[in-house]
């Protein structure tokens, strides 16, 4: 074989392992693993790697609320029902609904409610409110969407609040395709909730219900047993509306959901983890998390948002049967993956690859 001929071989073939190295890499779930001692993010591949934006413009579309337009350069493209990772200054991973216009390819937009320590805050909606002006930069993981609006011959939306957030690109779609839809907004107040003037500007011909406990009590949702055949139902919002949504609807039928929470990451039984790598067993009680345990053993071990959001805390399962509680995994990913903070296991024993 002639020498260039060889050289040229000899250097495709590098070419070759030197990629798939860093597909190998890039696809491990502890790569990196920083040994840091406060929660961080993950970083992963396509659309959960980190992005840079710029705060460009931040508003108070509601008593308590804050709407920030998020500026950077190659944002993916989004369809109503998706949110991003906001990952904070101090490292905490926060989720937030895209309630933009997804024809808008140079921002996002998001908004949160300031959800106090006494109220169930972790510090997350604090950190928004309180650090995140105009011109800080800030990273951002995804668009990722697990509330998408699948085609239905009519649609019922309920909101709570700032549950509003995901539905309102979900309103414009629907509109925008002549479809037949309905919605319930309630909230505390009229005052505290965002984007009420948009929302009844969208539905003047009767198609949106607004209900402000101050004002009518608690929203009456009789007329979910009388829905339209095929419609769609959709509904974000506190627990309770979500129940209380779930109970209202005629059997047979369900609702789409958009939790603001994960599943408990406890309630179940206790357990033993193996962590296989590690040469290590933990013992993970009732009342414990499965990171935690872990956590104390491996101290290093990623996470942040602790809910089942994030992703951070993502293991790869090498035996046993697990428990999914999170908001994150697809079914496909759910049979080899599984996400410490919030899952468990159904039997006694489970085998990580940690």
């Amino acid at each position: 074989m002639p020498r260039f001929a060889s050289v040229a071989l000899a250097a495709g073939a590098a070419l070759l392992v030197r990629r798939a190295v860093r597909r190998r890499l890039s696809t491990a779930p502890l790569w990196p693993m920083p040994a840091l001692d406060e929660p961080v993010s993950g970083y992963g591949r396509g659309r959960t790697v980190p992005r840079k934006v710029r705060v460009a413009a931040r508003t108070a579309p509601a008593e308590g609320v804050v709407e920030l337009r998020l500026e950077g350069a190659g944002l993916p493209a989004w369809r109503p029902g998706a949110h991003i990772d906001l990952v904070l200054p101090s490292g905490l991973v926060r989720q937030y609904s895209l309630c933009g216009d997804p024809a808008d390819t140079g921002s996002y937009t998001v908004a949160t409610r300031l959800i106090g320590a006494g109220q169930g805050g972790r510090g997350g909606s604090r950190e928004v409110h309180e650090q995140l002006r105009e011109g800080v930069e800030v990273e951002i993981r995804g668009p990722r969407n697990r509330f998408p609006l699948v085609d239905a011959p009519a649609y019922v939306f309920v909101a709570g609040g700032i549950g509003i957030t995901p539905v309102l690109p979900m309103l414009r779609a629907a509109g925008a395709a002549g479809a037949d839809w309905r919605l319930l907004y309630c909230g505390r107040s009229r005052a505290t909730m965002p984007y009420l003037a948009e929302v009844e500007a969208l539905g003047g011909d009767g198609r949106t219900t607004v209900v402000a406990e101050d004002e009518s009590g608690l929203p009456d949702l009789g007329f979910l047993a009388d829905l339209p055949e095929g419609a769609a139902v959709y509904c974000c919002g506190p627990d309770g509306l979500m129940d209380a949504v779930g109970a209202a609807l005629p059997e047979g039928r369900t609702a789409r959901l958009e939790r603001f929470s994960a599943s408990a990451t406890t309630g179940g039984t206790a357990f033993e983890a193996e962590l296989r790598r590690s040469g290590r067993t933990v013992a993970v009680a009732a009342g414990q998390s499965l990171l935690d345990a872990v956590r104390a053993e491996l101290p290093d071990v990623p996470y942040s948002c602790r809910q089942g959001f994030c992703g951070t805390c993502r293991q790869v399962v090498l035996a046993g049967e697990v428990d999914h509680r999170d908001e994150l995994l697809t079914d496909a990913e759910r049979d080899d993956w599984m996400l410490i903070c919030v899952s468990r296991c159904t039997g006694k024993r489970l085998v990580l690859d940690l």
